[in-house]
C-alpha cells in the first residue's frame, strides 16, 4: 500500500483508484480463464 502514495501525489486520485480496479479484475479474469480452460477435463471426470 506504501508503493500507491506517490503514485497518488503524481498523478492523481482517480487514476490510481482506476489502475487498481483494473489489476483486480485482471486477476479475476484470470481465474475465470482458468476455470473455462479447465472445464473439459473436469466434464471427464464426471461422465
Amino acid at each position: 500500500m506504501q508503493e500507491f502514495i506517490p503514485l497518488i501525489s503524481e498523478v492523481g486520485f482517480p487514476i490510481v483508484v482506476t489502475l487498481y480496479l483494473l489489476y483486480r479484475i485482471e486477476v479475476k479474469l484470470d481465474n475465470v480463464v482458468q476455470s473455462i480452460q479447465n472445464l473439459p477435463d473436469r466434464m471427464k471426470e464426471r461422465g
